[in-house]
């Protein structure tokens, strides 16, 4: 009898053990992380595709045909204006130039002759002595030398023009491109491809373009497309190795017309290219900063979407409640500026909002361990090392159970 009211007590503090290790917590709200909504400044990039151009990119064709005689330049000089780059075989129009003189001075001689011939005639008609058809035959053979004066002129002047074609000079400020012909290459007029190009590359135009939704934006931003050129920042161009151009562009034009093909808009900036960093035929990307006064910002994470639309969780009387956002177009893909939907103050969950649910309770991380300081609790984690020394507590009162229960089970068979 004793044995056995021993066993009870030992089997029932065992179970006290046990039960003791493995009570059950009370779960409370949900622990997130939250921020206080507050207004900013906010500058938030943008990128387009570019191609550079010169200011000037001018095609240098021949006006006249012959072999090149000369080539007074190399690829990548740079050049002045009215400086030669080229000298075409000269014989030919030099002769020509000489025929067309000799024409104006047989002309010349001609109308000095129906010159004389025409005062004569009309002296004598004066006496009666010739009729009024020779005078005026006369009169018309004057006009005629006159006449054959100014052809031969003007073909003086078109032969002194074609020579002076054969010496191909800049027609303006630049670099000198490629030159696929060289001396002894045949060229003319209708040729395909020019003898060279001559940038001017002191400032460069970088090419881009927008969608219409952007310009929109844009326009209704600054009131019109004038005010807009005005007003807008400074434009950075990240050159295609992944640089920072040093020197910043202001976009100078904004196309009038939408492409219908692309719908988009081309715009271009003037970059100045001191170093001549900067080559035409470039590509890259220009930088358009998009500059928000006073805006509301949250991280994108901190929302979701459904159907196109975006939401965020307030926090309000301890519970998550959707709000629905209405957010700029522009974002840098972290963050969002919120244009109605928050006001400052208002507090947003900004994790977890993905498979959280409407109404569900909320407590700000960092609150629970200070209210449980506060009250004397355990909080989470000290609850969860108690629980895990329960455990080991139980074990060990399970392992002396077992041995007690073996002692006494040999008790009983010596007795």
């Amino acid at each position: 009898m004793k044995q056995t009211i021993v066993k009870a007590a030992v089997w029932a503090c065992a179970l006290a053990a046990v039960a003791c290790g493995q009570a059950p917590m009370a779960m409370g709200p949900g622990e997130y992380a939250v921020m206080t909504v507050a207004q900013t400044d906010r500058e938030i990039p943008t990128n387009y595709s570019a191609t550079i151009r010169g200011r000037q990119d001018i095609d240098i064709y021949p006006q006249v045909s012959g072999t090149i005689w000369q080539l007074c330049v190399t690829e990548g000089q740079n050049v002045s204006k009215g400086q030669t780059l080229f000298i075409i075989d000269q014989v030919p129009y030099k002769a020509a130039l000489q025929t067309a003189e000799a024409n104006v001075a047989a002309a010349e001689a001609s109308v000095a002759t129906a010159q004389l011939t025409y005062d004569s005639k009309k002296e004598l008609f004066a006496r009666k002595v010739v009729s009024q058809f020779d005078l005026s035959t006369a009169e018309n053979n004057l006009l005629t030398a006159k006449a054959q004066l100014a052809q031969a002129e003007a073909q003086r002047v078109n032969a002194a023009n074609n020579l002076s074609y054969t010496v191909v000079k800049a027609p303006s400020n630049g670099v000198v491109g490629t030159l696929p012909y060289r001396v002894g290459a045949l060229v003319s007029a209708s040729m395909p491809q020019p003898l060279t190009t001559v940038s001017d590359n002191s400032t460069m135009y970088v090419y881009f373009s927008m969608t219409e939704n952007q310009l929109l934006n844009l326009t209704r931003r600054y009131g019109s497309i004038a005010e807009t050129l005005k007003n807008m920042p400074d434009v950075q161009l990240l050159l295609n190795d992944g640089s920072l151009y040093e020197l910043s562009g202001r976009v100078e034009s904004i196309s009038g017309v939408i492409d219908t093909s692309t719908g988009s808009v081309s715009l271009r900036a003037a970059f100045p290219n001191p170093n001549g960093l900067l080559h035409s035929g470039g590509s890259g990307n220009v930088v358009l900063a998009s500059t928000f006064k006073d805006c509301i910002v949250v991280p994108q994470n901190a929302t979701f979407e459904i159907q196109d639309k975006v939401f965020a969780y307030k926090v309000m009387d301890g519970k998550a409640v959707s709000a629905p956002l209405t957010v700029e177009k522009i974002s840098d893909g972290k963050e969002y500026i919120v244009t109605s939907g928050l006001v400052p103050g208002d507090v947003i969950v900004t994790e977890g909002v993905g498979l959280m649910r409407e109404g569900t309770p909320i407590r700000a991380k960092g609150e629970a361990t200070a209210e449980a300081a506060a009250s004397g609790e355990k909080s989470e984690p000290e609850a969860a090392a108690a629980d895990g020394q329960n455990k080991e507590e139980a074990a060990v009162a399970d392992t002396q159970n077992e041995k007690a229960a073996a002692a006494e089970t040999q008790t009983e068979k010596e007795e």
